[in-house]
């Protein structure tokens, strides 16, 4: 096991490396750069925009300013400093990063919660009026856009008198000490951005009800049966195996929905990566973009390590020796 982790952690080194390449080479075929904003302000000399690009040093070859921002990642871990808020972009990412991964957690745990029981009740009753239920509800969730389920159900909340709407506390607890009074507006808050991420559950739960379904079919489940054993260990087993395809794209699943929360982030003004990296990209703000850029694509990583960690302890027949 802690050889593979070993191994595995090692890959990542040159992946990160060529990720790298490839993002830096994307940024790069934007058109203009952070100055480009500048250019038909008559309020700004050519001089001044001049040395502007100077001191940013936007007017050197982009594989020195590559080389220049690794060597820094290598040995400084500085990922450089964003045009726009003149502060260095791991500063800006690591204070948006807390909120950023608790939203996504929460949220995969939400679907995990609904798509697996559905899943499993879905194969049970397979071809029956529940199932085609639970199959068009699934459906319904993938087809919904995120941010017009999040202005529905902000309609909704506001119809109903709710005022927990929009970010992820209310005035008076931004910037105040933690309390019990602060979780509980928390609370009341958090619930909107999880269930309009989170809707997307349908890809998951007909994974769970295929994988059911397989299993059910199998010869060693005809062979518990035949030996007499009580249907719920039947059952166990069944899930027990159906659950391996479904750990194994769990890796994916997190910088999917990571990357997901972007626009209803924007729309429900929470404290998180995405608005910084929408607005980057308007402004062209290159470093906080390649920032962003390697930090889903470590995340990716990162999450299929986990992945196959958890399906080897789910199933001990598979060796990742």
């Amino acid at each position: 096991m802690w050889a593979f982790i070993v191994r595995r952690i090692l890959i990542m080194i040159p992946m990160m490396f060529i990720i790298s390449i490839i993002c830096f080479v994307i940024t790069e075929l934007q058109p203009g750069d952070f100055i480009s904003q500048y250019l038909d302000n008559p309020r700004i000399s050519p001089q001044m925009i001049e040395t502007l690009r100077r001191e940013l040093g936007l007017d050197k070859p982009a594989t020195y300013r590559y080389f220049m921002w690794i060597k820094n990642i290598i040995t400084k871990g500085d990922f450089g400093y964003s045009f726009a808020y003149q502060r260095p972009v791991f500063d800006l990412i690591w204070e948006r990063l807390g909120w950023t991964v608790g939203i996504t957690l929460l949220t995969i745990i939400f679907q995990w919660l609904v798509s697996i029981p559905l899943g499993i009740i879905a194969a049970n009753k397979a071809h029956t009026p529940v199932d085609y239920t639970i199959s068009v509800i699934g459906l319904i969730g993938i087809s919904i856009p995120d941010f017009f389920f999040a202005l529905v159900l902000i309609y909704i909340a506001l119809s109903f008198g709710g005022k927990a709407i929009g970010g992820l506390f209310s005035p008076q607890y931004i910037g105040a000490p933690w309390s019990w009074a602060k979780f509980v507006d928390l609370l009341k808050h958090i619930w909107l951005p999880i269930i309009v991420v989170g809707i997307d559950f349908g890809g998951l739960m007909r994974l769970m009800r295929g994988n059911m379904l397989d299993i059910i079919g199998s010869p060693f489940v005809t062979a518990l049966r035949a030996r007499g054993l009580e249907e719920k260990v039947v059952k166990r087993h069944i899930i027990k195996n159906a659950l391996n395809p479904f750990v194994s794209i769990a890796g994916m699943q997190l910088p999917n929905v990571f990357s997901g929360t972007i626009i209803v982030s924007i729309i429900l003004n929470l404290p998180t990566i995405g608005p910084f990296f929408y607005n980057a990209l308007l402004n062209h703000d290159q470093y906080l973009v390649l920032g962003f850029l390697m930090f889903i694509a470590l995340i990716t990583q990162i999450g299929n390590l986990l992945a196959d960690i958890g399906l080897a302890l789910l199933d001990p027949r598979i060796s990742i020796s």
